[in-house]
Formats: structure tokens, C-alpha cells, sequence
């Protein structure tokens, strides 16, 4: 029985249930599958998509242009600095004007708060695109890719390796339990999850049957892993601690080495932009278990889900 979604915001992937969650997966299926035919249902034909983009981004932007475009749409792309929001306008004037103008509103910036005001006031879905505090859309990529390499997603172990307090890291170990798959964060003492996204983590996963761990030995943490993820040790606005950084995280490179000791089948993500030699090195995201390119591609396919059934 389909999920209706339609009107719904997405700001983050703890707002949504298991089957929300897999109606966006198996939307993303068939729609994949009619791409790779060549087949393009103008689903959204008429409907316009808001975009505005305070941080810089290649992937989010180009596939859900693309995407819209496939799906008979318009994506109309709106840098903040040329949006009155840059002269002081109000972000609830701001929905509420856009909401007469667009069908939806995509938005990736900073703070989370902004997003939460601007789904408040707007008329329309509003689709977060990446805040510090969340990226709702790339976690449901990854479980997608997850459950397309894997056939399911019920029962597997994915571990994450890094930067335990970021905005991958709070929407994975939120989404990882929704749909009961098992969740280890192995991360430097000092880098370790948010106690409270902890906490909600370890609540979701009473329901659903996942274990959710939290460790600073890389090599424990992998150990019997199905699924490898990483992300860049430095994000956006960390500049300055680079250097503390690259000390703390260098026994937490993924490597050959380290992928030994994950399941002979494991596969690697990452959600890129990946800094090579750093958090990963060439041979594992080049190597035959990485799933990275896949993964990048299936933003599109998934992004065109979350179009079709919020829009």
C-alpha cells in the first residue's frame, strides 16, 4: 500500500517513519530503472522547485536540476547572497513570498534552525539539502544504495568511521535504526555522536531490533561490518582545527588494511566530496568493494523520489 507524502517537509530523516523511508526507496528503484530505458515520466510536469544554496555544492545541485528536469519540472537555482535574504528580509517573509511562486522550496545553508523557520512559514515542502546539523536527503541515497547492493537492509551492520559529531553522522545513526539495520560509530574520544542524537538513536533502536554502538578502536568497529562509511575529517567552517584533525583521525583512514577486517563482502561509501589520502585512500575507493560512483548516482534517483511523492 503506497505512503502518502504529498505536502510533507523533509528536514531531517528522524521525522520520518520505516515506511516513508521504504516508499522513497522503492520509488528510487523504479524510478532508476525507467531512466536506464530511457524511459522519463513527466510526473511533475508544470511544478517549479525552489533552490537555495548558502553552501557550495556539485552533487545536490546538478542532480536535483537534473532530476527535476527528467521528471517534466523546473529547478530554478538561487544563490542567497542575490536573494533579498542577504539584505535583511526575514526568512518567513521569504516563504511565504516563494510559496506563491514555486511548488517547492530545497534549501542547503547552515543552521538548522533557518531551515526549521523557513518549513514553518512556507506553503510548500520544503526539502533540506544539507544543514550542520542534518543531511536528510544523502542518508536516504546511502540506505538506497545499501539496500540495492544488499538486497535489504533488515539485519546489516554499518559502520561509520570518523567525524562521529557531524551532519552525516547524526542522520545515519537516526536512519540506520529506522529500518533495522545495526549502527557503529567508530570515532576519536573527542569526536564521538552527540549525546542526545545518541540517546534518540538507541530509543529508535528498542523498536526496530538494531544495536547501535559507539567505540574509538577503528579496527572493533568494523569488525564484521557489511557496510564501510566515511566522511571528510575537516567539513565546512572547521578550517582552522585542519591540522589538530588530521592527527586525531589517522588511525581512522579507511584503508586496505583497516577493510580486512570488515566482512569479506563488505562494501565502502562515502558521501563525497572525499579528500583522497586522507580519510580514504585511493586503493579502497577505486577498489573493487567501493560503492562511491554508484552512490553519487543514486542521489538523483533519489532525489526524483523525494520530488515526486512530497511534490
Amino acid at each position: 500500500m503506497s505512503i502518502t507524502m504529498k505536502g510533507k517537509d523533509l528536514l531531517s530523516i528522524g521525522e520520518l517513519n520505516k515506511e516513508e523511508i521504504e516508499q522513497i526507496i522503492k520509488t528510487a528503484e523504479m524510478l532508476k530503472l525507467r531512466a536506464k530505458t530511457g524511459e522519463f515520466p513527466p510526473i511533475l510536469k508544470g511544478k517549479t522547485l525552489g533552490m537555495i544554496f548558502q553552501k557550495n555544492s556539485t552533487r545536490t545541485r546538478v542532480s536535483f536540476e537534473v532530476g527535476m528536469f527528467q521528471l517534466g519540472g523546473h529547478a530554478l537555482f538561487l544563490a542567497a547572497n542575490e536573494l533579498q535574504l542577504g539584505r535583511g528580509e526575514t526568512i518567513g517573509d521569504t516563504a511565504q513570498v516563494m510559496s506563491r511562486y514555486v511548488d517547492a522550496i530545497l534549501i542547503r545553508t547552515y543552521s538548522h534552525d533557518d531551515v526549521v523557520e523557513l518549513a514553518k512559514y512556507a506553503n510548500v515542502p520544503v526539502i533540506n539539502a544539507l544543514t550542520d546539523y542534518a543531511h536528510p536527503t544523502q542518508v536516504l541515497t546511502d540506505l538506497f544504495t545499501a539496500y540495492e547492493k544488499k538486497g535489504k537492509l533488515a539485519g546489516l551492520k554499518m559502520t561509520y568511521v570518523g567525524d562521529g559529531d557531524n551532519n552525516m553522522a547524526n542522520s545515519l545513526i537516526i536512519g540506520a535504526p529506522k529500518v533495522g539495520m545495526h549502527f557503529t560509530c567508530a570515532a576519536p574520544a573527542k569526536y564521538q555522536p552527540n549525546p542526545e542524537i545518541l540517546a534518540k538513536a538507541q530509543e529508535i533502536a528498542k523498536g526496530s531490533g538494531s544495536i547501535i554502538e559507539v567505540t574509538d578502536d577503528a579496527i572493533a568497529g568494523v569488525k564484521d561490518a557489511d557496510v564501510l562509511y566515511t566522511d571528510v575529517w575537516v567539513s565546512m567552517g572547521q578550517e582552522k582545527e585542519k591540522e589538530q584533525r588530521m592527527t586525531d583521525f589517522r588511525a581512522f583512514q579507511i584503508n586496505n588494511e583497516l577493510l580486512s577486517h570488515a566482512k569479506p563482502d563488505a562494501i565502502v561509501m562515502h558521501c563525497l566530496p572525499a579528500i583522497r589520502g586522507q580519510e580514504i585512500t585511493d586503493e579502497v575507493m577505486d577498489g573493487p568493494q567501493s560503492v562511491v560512483f554508484d552512490e553519487a548516482e543514486n542521489r538523483m534517483h533519489v532525489h526524483k523520489a523525494i520530488m515526486a511523492l512530497l511534490i
